[in-house]
């Protein structure tokens, strides 16, 4: 049987305001549990909410930078359920008007063609507090500190057909968000959550029962969850059950979910208009002085990097799709005056080092001027590319910069001819019997051959030799 998986998301992106949503306290990370969480965010008595107008500026800046249609009417509403970190016992957020409506992202696949994912709308909300799990045995802790910081959630159509799509569609609107400046983007944080809405079909056939999994917070646990609840649903209904919607959750250390409940309508909310708060009336003129002043985003720095660094279209779009990336690369490049090195080392020793320990590159503990110095070092020839991977690593567990490590660790590449010719000159008396087989070989084979001589002498040099001159002068006495 040929099953298709459809899948929607939701996603919740905390904006970069000062204050929250409908109050003055402030949205600051990290700060003791429930200290900032005033009377207003806990809906006391006697309180009224006053709605923030930075909060509406950036959601109105995202809905005209996923060309949207901005809702010229704003309305909020309370959406009441009971769950133990939300304070008010309601969630007031938007329903019928929301601030963003329908637009679209182009996401770029893997064999370079592109597929448009819909954005049904883009909705501001109130978030709740956090549950805490960790220090508390049997019981749990409830931080209300993060009640009534703002959110736009992006609800997309069901246009996304797997992971892969998923993933993209997901980092374009991290980049997206991040070039904007409305938000951080750090989901380590929270501050960008996703809700994946998974069914699976037939080919052909009508949407399947859908699931939502609630919020994932980075891209390989969203890519990690598809695949486990596309296969979860596939293989219920091959066996002849049916599935249930549900809300489920997964964990990412133990690559497991379990259903946490059954899956609610609009209706069992309640929704309706909040009663202490007025439409917000949204003019094309403020519209279209927010649209004025849109930083760059995403696609048109791609194109820039292709057309004034000459990097490939693939690294332009590494570098290009994320803000903080970007202008870790352009600084980078700047200080040493070379893109090219600059991009191969952002996006690859350094990529792959964040990758490993997650870590977003705005907390690298090798900044843009550092790596520069270590680039400046490869370029005057002072250290080998092999030397300058040992010289990264000293610099990234904060033994100092590059000439620091280099010369406290004696690391400068032998570049002396002399020194050089001496080298060989001593790999070749002891190894006499290569030396005449190079000799009598073939010139299409000498190449192979060649790669001995240049191990013994690199061992010999511990790594220091200039490669370029060693090769220069073992091939002229190699061939005398």
């Amino acid at each position: 049987m040929e099953w298709e998986t459809v899948i929607g998301l939701e996603v919740h992106v905390q904006l970069a305001t000062k204050t929250k949503i409908f109050s003055g306290a402030s949205t600051a990370f990290g700060a003791e549990p429930n200290t900032q969480a005033c009377a207003i965010d806990l809906a006391m008595p006697g309180t009224l909410p006053s709605p923030n107008a930075k909060a509406f500026e950036y959601a109105i800046m995202f809905g005209l930078a996923v060309n949207a249609e901005i809702g010229k009417r704003s309305v909020f509403e309370r959406k009441n359920y009971f769950y133990p970190d939300s304070p008010k016992g309601y969630q007031t957020t938007q329903l019928e008007q929301p601030i963003v409506g329908a637009g679209y992202i182009d996401i770029e696949l893997d064999d370079g063609s592109t597929k448009r994912i819909r954005i049904h709308h883009a909705h501001l909300e109130e978030d709740a507090g956090k549950s805490l799990h960790e220090d508390f045995h049997d019981m749990t802790g409830i931080d209300l500190n993060r009640a009534g910081t703002p959110l736009i959630e992006v609800v997309t159509e069901p246009d996304i057909s797997n992971k892969a799509e998923a993933v993209a569609f997901a980092r374009k609107l991290h980049a997206i968000v991040t070039s904007l400046g409305i938000g951080d983007g750090d989901m380590s944080q929270g501050s960008m959550r996703f809700d994946v809405n998974i069914s699976v079909r037939l080919k052909g056939q009508e949407l399947g029962t859908r699931t939502e999994t609630k919020n994932l917070n980075s891209f390989r646990f969203m890519e990690r969850c598809i695949d486990q609840e596309v296969q979860r649903q596939i293989e219920v209904l091959e066996d002849g059950g049916k599935i249930t919607q549900e809300t489920r959750l997964y964990n990412g250390d133990t690559h497991t979910a379990r259903p946490m409940r059954s899956k609610e309508e609009a209706n069992d909310y309640r929704y309706f208009p909040c009663p202490d708060l007025l439409p917000v009336e949204i003019t094309d003129e403020y519209i279209q002085s927010l649209r004025d002043k849109l930083p760059e985003l995403p696609d048109a720095r791609k194109a820039r990097f292709i057309e004034q660094y000459g990097l490939s279209d693939y690294d332009a779009g590494l570098l290009g799709s994320d803000a903080n990336t970007a202008h870790y690369f352009e600084a980078c490049a700047k200080a040493c005056d070379d893109a090219k090195l600059s991009a191969n080392w952002v996006a690859g020793e350094l990529a792959a080092r964040l990758n490993n320990e997650e870590l977003a590159i705005q907390n690298s503990p090798v900044n843009a001027e550092q790596l520069a110095g270590l680039i400046a070092r490869i370029k005057d020839q002072t250290i080998s590319n092999k030397i300058a991977k040992q010289v990264f690593e000293a610099m990234w567990q904060g033994e100092g910069d590059a000439d620091t490590v280099i010369e406290a660790k004696g690391l400068k590449q032998v570049s002396d001819s002399g020194a050089l010719e001496k080298m060989v000159d001593d790999v070749m008396a002891a190894n006499q019997q290569q030396v005449d087989a190079y000799r009598a070989a073939e010139p299409d084979k000498r190449k192979k051959m060649l790669g001995f001589f240049v191990g013994q002498i690199m061992k010999a040099s511990k790594g220091q030799a200039n490669p370029q001159q060693l090769n220069q002068i073992l091939l002229s006495k190699l061939d005398s």
